[in-house]
C-alpha cells in the first residue's frame, strides 16, 4: 500500500509542490488536496486583472478540478480542514471527512490584516486575497458608485486602478506621504503618485484612518485630519498575517509563522509546510517567487531525492497596473558603504536607479522601463562583481553586451 500524503490548501505554493511531486516521483503517494475554496487551484498574482477586466476568471485557474482526476489526486473542494491530529496522524474535516496521513503538507497561506478601527465588521467592509474578494467587488461596480482603498502598496493600488477602471470613483488612502513606501524610493514614488492622479484617482496621503462610518452598511472613512470620504465599498489592502491557527491548535513549532528548516519540514518530522504561512531562518514572504523556490526544495524531499535546501530568497516587487511599468528588488534604499547610479529620462517618464555595494549590484527601482529588471535581479541574486560594468549598468543589459 502507498503510503498517504495529505495537502492540507490548495494555493500556488502547495499544487506547484505536488505537480513537481508527481513528475519526480508519480506512483509514490496516494495524495489528497483539501482546498477551502471551490474553483480550484488558481493564479492569485492575476486577481488585479481580472478586476480590471484584463482577464476571465476562467483565465487564470490553472489547475481545473480535472486536472487532480486525471493524475489520482482525491481533491476535496470547499471542505477546509479544522483539524490535526499528530498523535493519530489524522486530519479532520469541515464536513467530518476524517483521513490517516503518513505525510502532511501544510500550505494554509495568509489572511488578510484589518484595521482594529470601528465600523470594520459592517457590510461592504472587505479584504483583498481571493476570488470571492474579486467577485464582491465587480459586485460593487455594478451597483455602486463610491470606494475606498485603505493601502497604498502594491495590492492597493492595483485594487484602486481595478475599481476605477471599472467606473467606480476612487479615493487611495496610504498612511505614508508616499506610495509603495516599502517598496520604491521616494523619487518613484512620485512619479507613481503623478501617474495615478493622470487617472482620476483620489490620493489621501499622511491618512490615518479613524472609523469606518456607517450604521449597517459602510457609507463613509473617517480620518484623524482632513474630510470624511463618502463609501460604497471599503477594501482594505493594508498586509497580511500568516494563516496559522490550524498549525497552532495541532501543537505545531509557530513563531509568527510556521518554523521550518531548510527542507521546509516542520519540528514534526512527517509535517512539511511551504507558502505564506510558513517562517524560515526568521523571515516569512509573501511574493511568489521565493514559493515556488520553496516548493522544489519541498517536493524533492518528500520524493526522497533529499539533495536539496532551501536558503532563503531575495525578493522582487512588480505593480500589475497596466500601463505602469515600476519594478524594484534588493536593497534599494542602500546606506553606510553604498552608492547610486541614477538615470532620469523626464520626457519618457523612466527613471532607474541602482544600488552598488562592494563593487556588487545590491538593489535596484525602475520606474517606466523595466525591460532589464529581470538581469538586475539575476545579478543581484548571483553577487555578480559590476566592475566590468559599471560604466554602462544603469543603461542595461543590451547597451552593456554591446560595450
Amino acid at each position: 500500500m502507498k503510503p498517504k500524503l495529505v495537502v492540507v490548501g490548495n494555493g500556488m505554493a502547495s499544487i506547484r509542490v505536488v505537480e513537481l511531486l508527481l513528475e519526480q516521483a508519480p506512483e509514490l503517494y496516494d495524495i489528497s488536496v483539501f482546498d477551502g475554496e471551490i474553483h480550484g487551484s488558481y493564479n492569485r498574482i492575476l486577481l488585479s486583472p481580472v478586476l480590471a477586466g484584463e482577464k476571465a476568471v476562467a483565465d487564470i485557474i490553472d489547475y481545473p478540478p480535472a486536472w487532480y482526476a486525471e493524475r489520482g489526486v482525491t481533491l476535496y473542494r470547499g471542505d477546509p480542514v479544522v483539524a490535526i491530529n499528530r498523535f493519530r496522524r489524522l486530519v479532520k474535516s469541515q464536513s467530518g471527512v476524517e483521513l490517516k496521513y503518513d505525510r502532511l503538507l501544510i500550505a494554509t497561506g495568509s489572511l488578510p490584516l484589518m484595521l482594529p478601527v470601528p465600523g470594520v465588521s459592517l457590510k461592504g467592509v472587505i479584504g483583498f486575497r481571493n476570488l470571492e474578494d474579486v467577485e464582491t467587488m465587480l459586485e460593487a461596480t455594478r451597483q455602486l458608485r463610491y470606494a475606498v482603498v485603505i493601502g497604498g502598496g502594491l495590492l492597493g493600488i492595483e485594487a484602486a486602478n481595478g475599481l476605477s477602471r471599472r467606473g467606480m470613483k476612487v479615493t487611495l488612502v496610504h498612511r505614508s506621504d508616499a506610495l509603495l513606501n516599502q517598496q520604491i524610493d521616494p523619487a518613484a514614488a512620485a512619479l507613481l503618485r503623478a501617474t495615478l492622479r493622470e487617472r482620476k484617482l483620489e490620493l489621501r496621503l499622511n491618512a490615518q484612518t479613524r472609523a469606518i462610518i456607517g450604521r449597517d452598511r459602510v457609507t463613509g472613512v473617517s480620518f484623524d485630519e482632513g474630510p470624511d470620504v463618502s463609501a460604497d465599498l471599503v477594501v482594505m489592502a493594508v498586509g497580511i498575517k500568516p494563516n496559522i491557527d490550524l498549525a497552532k491548535k495541532a501543537g505545531i513549532r509557530c513563531d509568527r509563522a510556521i518554523v521550518v528548516d531548510d527542507t521546509l519540514q516542520t519540528y514534526d518530522p512527517r509535517i512539511y509546510a511551504v507558502g505564506e504561512c510558513v517562517q524560515h531562518r526568521g523571515n516569512t514572504y509573501g511574493l511568489v517567487a521565493p514559493l515556488w523556490e520553496q516548493a522544489r526544495v519541498c517536493a524533492t524531499h518528500l520524493a526522497q531525492f533529499g539533495h536539496s535546501r532551501y536558503p532563503g530568497s531575495v525578493t522582487s516587487a512588480k505593480l500589475k497596473v497596466s500601463g505602469i511599468d515600476l519594478f524594484s528588488t534588493g536593497d534599494f534604499i542602500g546606506g553606510a558603504g553604498t552608492e547610486d547610479l541614477v538615470y532620469r529620462d523626464p520626457r519618457r517618464g523612466v527613471y532607474k536607479r541602482l544600488v552598488l555595494k562592494d563593487q556588487q549590484l545590491v538593489g535596484a527601482v525602475l520606474y517606466g522601463d523595466v525591460s532589464d529588471g529581470a538581469w538586475y535581479f539575476d545579478l543581484i541574486k548571483s553577487k555578480t562583481n559590476i566592475t566590468s560594468l559599471r560604466e554602462h549598468l544603469v543603461f542595461g543589459k543590451s547597451f552593456c553586451e554591446a560595450a
